[in-house]
């Protein structure tokens, strides 16, 4: 008869197996208001993060992408200030990034650092910008700063007065 001693793994071991790596990003709470008017259309938005010294990197881009040859697209030049520093050298749709137009309400939306359109960002201090224009509407553009890598808990709070609501951004280290 062959006796063999029982294999045994480490608590050590075990605790490294089990904890996942957390990926750092933003959660972003977009409020859109509830606008009383004859004609409502639900706004365009578009959100890019910018830094010092680098080119605006666009995150999300709601807008009508379901109409047919894209005529969606061609008011989307409405966010003039993202459309100037981003959007018209962008080709629609654009993976990771395009999304439908959104209703009255706060619409919740999660980026995760080098994935989709949330780039890796190096450290330093960076400026997330939300922009929204509605057809026979306003247009409107809000902006929270943030330093990168953010510490646990880091929030920033900005509210728009007509087109957009509250935004606030909570950071994942």
């Amino acid at each position: 008869m062959r006796t063999t001693a029982p294999t045994t793994l480490t608590l050590a071991a075990t605790a490294t197996l089990a904890t996942p790596a957390a990926a750092a990003g933003i959660d972003l709470t977009v409020t859109i208001p509830q606008i009383k008017v004859a004609e409502y259309h639900r706004p365009y938005v578009a959100m890019w993060i910018e830094g010092p010294g680098q080119p605006a990197a666009s995150i999300a881009v709601w807008y009508d992408d379901d109409m047919r040859n894209g005529e969606g697209t061609k008011w989307l030049r409405d966010m003039r200030t993202w459309w100037r520093k981003s959007g018209r050298s962008m080709k629609f749709p654009a993976a990771g990034i395009s999304g439908a137009t959104r209703a009255p309400g706060p619409q919740k939306i999660s980026f995760t650092a080098g994935k989709g359109g949330m780039p890796n960002l190096a450290p330093g201090n960076y400026v997330l910008f939300v922009e929204a224009a509605r057809e026979v509407g306003g247009r409107e553009v809000v902006q929270l700063p943030f330093a990168w890598p953010p510490k646990p808990g880091q929030t920033v709070k900005a509210a728009g007065k007509t087109e957009l609501g509250a935004v606030t951004a909570t950071f994942k280290p």
